[in-house]
């Protein structure tokens, strides 16, 4: 079956309110583990993660880092209005080049009570950090249908991600329903965290620790990083009755030719993704790689992954190897040492992964993308998993409790 005929109805299940994490737990490897392989589930905590893989395993993890992104500022009447800065504007390349901008940007916002904020008004926040007064300006110059665009403005001349830094606060879900806390600035965010752009945690990455890496590299366990900066989007419920009518969001994503060539290397061994996003990027390597392997002439907006290119782009039996190298070898014809680009990738029923093995992921919302993409995985078995994680007093979302899901299906090389 085409996911696009996929009834989110089915993908549903009882998540009681209590079962939600509104905070972490105080040692991050203390968090429970749900492993299940070959339709059968144990329970563990993560600090054992070690003794649930293979010698020799690659860890895929996401080193986006969590930046400030909600700015509240108040009128002289004093009324709130929030802005929720979502990603750069379109004439910026990628996200990191825009945080780099200094004095002036246009960000993509979401605005609470913009009914509030009249055409042409100004609104204005001083803060004060490391001992500088720091102004920050903000002007609608447009408004979209799912989004307004936004002019900041600011003094002194230091860059964006300063001014989100210094001005802004983390935005938590918004099912935790409760304001950041200064806890959050460290606990929301993994402690391998580098590459400024997400405006959410990459949340199965919150359980690790320094401890546990040493603990995983006694038995040769290895790590690489990609970067794709989460979009407000990841919250987005699928609202429509069949997947055809949902739009999967889009997110920038940016690897290094490094860490392409790892994944190569470690094809014939064992690669486990940690979290959906660090899957979704390196799955999205593989198709990139199989348009390449047809085009080595295409541009990069023609190698780009979009929602439905996993079910309707012919692989032409491309392993992921031959994949891999094919877009490798792009990249070295284009003059790239990096690839920065966005992904629109679904993972849903009737995707067959192509370079993991697994995935190390929390437990997600019901009637969500995400939990499509553990679908994919485990097949039917994700009521099963799902229900033991309820009925065992597992803890659901952002700061909750984890697994490690085994994908049974045969992957080429």
């Amino acid at each position: 079956m085409h996911p696009k005929n996929l009834l989110i109805a089915d993908f549903t299940y009882h998540l009681p309110t209590e079962r939600i994490a509104k905070y972490p737990l105080e040692e991050r490897d203390n968090s429970k583990l749900l492993v299940y392989k070959s339709g059968k589930i144990e329970q563990s905590v993560y600090k054992n993660l070690d003794q649930y893989l293979p010698e020799e395993t690659l860890l895929v993890f996401n080193n986006t880092r969590v930046v400030e992104a909600r700015f509240l500022f108040q009128k002289t009447s004093g009324a709130l209005i929030e802005v929720f800065c979502l990603e750069p504007h379109e004439k910026y390349s990628d996200i990191t080049s825009a945080m780099q901008q200094k004095g002036n940007i246009l960000w993509k916002c979401l605005i609470g009570g913009a009914s509030k904020w009249k055409h042409g008004m100004k609104l204005q926040k001083e803060v004060e950090s490391n001992g500088q007064k720091i102004v920050l300006k903000a002007a609608i110059v447009e408004r979209r249908s799912d989004c307004f665009v936004v002019e900041l403005n600011w003094e002194p001349q230091i860059s964006f991600a300063e001014i989100l830094h210094a001005a802004g606060f983390i935005p938590l879900p918004p099912y935790l329903h409760r304001d950041a806390e200064d806890s959050d600035k460290s606990r929301y965010q993994t402690i391998y965290a580098k590459n400024n752009g997400s405006v959410a945690a990459p949340t199965a990455g919150l359980h690790f620790t320094d401890s546990m890496f040493e603990k995983l590299a006694v038995k040769e366990i290895t790590k690489e990083f990609v970067t794709l900066h989460v979009g407000a989007g990841t919250f987005k419920p699928v609202k429509t009755e069949t997947i055809e009518e949902h739009e999967m969001h889009s997110e920038f994503i940016d690897v290094s030719a490094e860490a392409i060539q790892r994944l190569m290397d470690c094809l014939s061994k064992t690669i486990v993704a940690v979290g959906t996003t660090s899957l979704r990027t390196i799955e999205t390597l593989y198709w990139m790689g199989v348009k390449a392997f047809k085009n080595k002439n295409a541009t990069l907006e023609e190698i780009s992954i979009y929602q439905w290119d996993p079910y309707e782009v012919d692989t032409m039996g491309v392993t992921a190897k031959q994949a891999l190298l094919a877009l490798q070898k792009w990249m070295n014809k284009q003059g790239l040492t990096r690839l920065i680009t966005k992904t629109q990738i679904l993972i849903a029923p009737g995707y067959q992964l192509k370079v993991a093995k697994a995935i190390i992921t929390n437990f997600h919302q019901p009637q969500s993308t995400l939990l499509l993409l553990i679908s994919a995985i485990v097949g039917k078995d994700w009521k099963k998993i799902y229900q033991y994680a309820i009925d065992n007093d597992f803890r659901f979302l952002s700061y909750g409790d984890g697994s490690l899901l085994w994908n049974d299906d045969n992957i080429s090389i």
